[in-house]
């Protein structure tokens, strides 16, 4: 997929990697649409990079519609907060981004790259039991497992795209990335992990793959089944 041209729908754009998202893709030619539930994040999130903002709530089929008509690829970073959204009932990191991916291909839209978590599906060992045990009781990983099985089961060109523990560091540019489920551990920047979703959208080799990611300042355990990739997009500038 060329930049030139191309308009992305940045789903979960206030918050903290969505941001880094909007920063990254403003640094391509893209044209950037940022989706967020509140109006009145407009201004901030077209001063952080974004092009064009819609206001809707993904778990409204409807608003999911609307926010990617005339969109050619979706970078999602969507995700809920146990012990705060998940008091809902229904997380948007299931019903949210199922309805988010069922509009994207019913528009026909090109690419999906969905940011998800370790610990989902066969990367459970990747997290510690602790941890597991919160997002299990909270539904998180479950509902991040639904919505990975129905972007998998979709028409739509994707990319998973797993990191470990979240961390508002600055960029390191060194991340070890594996495919295999249980293959790392361990915990990235933000920055780091909007550097991976952004570049996934331009590089072909990550079609229709599922990837986990950490540092390597981050890494837990030994590696396995690290994969190189000919990554394209706009370059990471390491932290000094």
């Amino acid at each position: 997929m060329t930049q030139t041209g191309m308009r992305v729908l940045v789903a979960g754009a206030t918050g903290r990697t969505g941001r880094h998202v909007l920063a990254r893709l403003a640094e391509t030619p893209a044209t950037v649409r940022a989706l967020t539930r509140a109006a009145d994040e407009r201004d901030d999130l077209l001063a952080r990079g974004a092009d064009e903002v819609v206001v809707g709530d993904l778990l409204d089929s409807e608003d999911a519609r609307e926010a990617v008509i005339g969109v050619d690829a979706v970078v999602s970073t969507v995700g809920s907060t146990p012990g705060m959204d998940t008091i809902r009932g229904t997380l948007v990191d299931g019903e949210g981004i199922v309805n988010l991916i069922d509009a994207a291909t019913a528009a026909g839209v090109s690419r999906f790259v969905l940011c998800s978590s370790i610990g989902v599906g066969d990367s459970k060992d990747g997290i510690p039991l602790s941890m597991r045990a919160i997002l299990t009781a909270t539904g998180v990983l479950s509902a991040k497992d639904e919505s990975e099985s129905r972007l998998r089961e979709s028409s739509l060109i994707h990319t998973i795209i797993r990191p470990g523990a979240l961390t508002d560091a600055p960029a390191t540019g060194d991340v070890l990335v594996g495919e295999g489920g249980d293959s790392v551990s361990g915990s990235i920047s933000r920055a780091d992990v909007a550097d991976v979703l952004v570049r996934s959208l331009f590089t072909e080799a990550t079609e229709n793959r599922t990837f986990e990611i950490v540092s390597r300042l981050g890494l837990r355990n030994s590696p396995d089944r690290l994969v190189e990739l000919p990554w394209g997009g706009p370059s990471v500038e390491p932290a000094d």
